[in-house]
């Protein structure tokens, strides 16, 4: 069998444990990667290519070879020039070149409740890849996350970052609003497993627990033995505590889209486990780290990448 993957985003978060686990089971690794610059903590392992959107021939060039591709490929919310829309665009190019260049599979990294009716840029856009997906004719494995947690995450970071720092957190509306988080070495097991596979499938990617968001916030606190006082706000002024924050440590803490998706209960989808590690147990584990630096998404992504 073929044994050559290329992964998409192999430096970035997810990416980075499924291209360690891969590499563990023996598979040749190739990433494509918008910052083929930045430092590869794979060494030679892993071949860098650069995406090439706008030059689709050496795009397909690139994935030639490649058994399966896994994509991770997406933008958390519009910056610049990258957009919704083309992260769309893009991603039908990828999936284009992968089909002429003889890709038999694709693992695509979706979201929890994608739809094509949502008024969500986000959740109608990951509905329009998952479509273009399925109607590949290719093999293929869709991945629903929801919360993804781990040493590099953002949203538990940081919430537990707010706690540490301030005395007061705010919570948008009632707070009965479910997630179902899972850990990133499990979601990134997942990928991997469905790289190996040849049916078509849809699989929501949640972990075991299921906590309200004020019962995840409470849980946050506990761990890293903080007391906080929480305070239940409309969802418009809590999102405006967010932006003055963000203002000061220079990221977009929560977009008014990811409140509309949390609040609207998209994060919890009802179903099996497919994540074994429970949250409450990391985050005893990490009580002494989780939440001491403030987690950037534009640092990470767009910072970086012009030093």
């Amino acid at each position: 069998m073929n044994k050559r993957i290329t992964i998409t985003g192999a430096f970035s978060y997810t990416g980075r444990y499924a291209a360690r686990l891969l590499l563990e089971q023996g598979y040749q690794v190739r990433t494509l990667t918008a910052h083929p610059e930045r430092q590869n903590p794979f060494g030679a392992a892993v071949e860098v290519c650069p995406f090439s959107f706008e030059d689709p021939e050496r795009l397909t060039e690139t994935l030639r070879g490649t058994s399966t591709l896994i994509n991770t490929y997406w933008v958390r919310y519009p910056h610049g020039d990258s957009t919704f829309e083309k992260a769309v665009r893009n991603t039908r190019t990828l999936i284009d070149a992968a089909k002429s260049a003889g890709v038999r599979r694709i693992v695509h990294v979706s979201i929890a409740n994608p739809s094509a009716d949502s008024p969500l840029g986000y959740y109608h856009g990951k509905a329009e890849v998952e479509k273009a997906v399925i109607d590949s004719g290719l093999s293929y494995t869709i991945l629903r996350p929801t919360v993804i947690f781990g040493r590099e995450d953002i949203l538990i970071n940081n919430i537990a970052w707010f706690i540490r720092t301030f005395p007061l957190f705010a919570i948008p509306g009632d707070g009965t609003y479910r997630v179902r988080p899972i850990y990133v070495e499990d979601m990134a097991q997942l990928m991997v497993d469905a790289a190996g596979g040849q049916q078509n499938v849809v699989i929501d990617a949640v972990g075991p627990e299921t906590y309200t968001f004020e019962e995840l916030v409470r849980l946050i606190a506990r761990s890293v033995k903080r007391s906080v006082q929480l305070i239940h706000m409309p969802a418009p002024l809590a999102y405006l505590s967010t932006l003055v924050t963000g203002w000061f440590v220079g990221d977009w803490i929560l977009t008014w889209e990811e409140y509309r998706g949390l609040m609207a209960n998209l994060l919890a989808p009802d179903g099996p486990s497919t994540g074994q590690t429970r949250l409450s147990q990391w985050l005893a584990a990490s009580k002494n780290v989780v939440g001491l630096r403030y987690a950037s998404e534009i640092a990470r992504h767009y910072r970086k990448a012009v030093r």
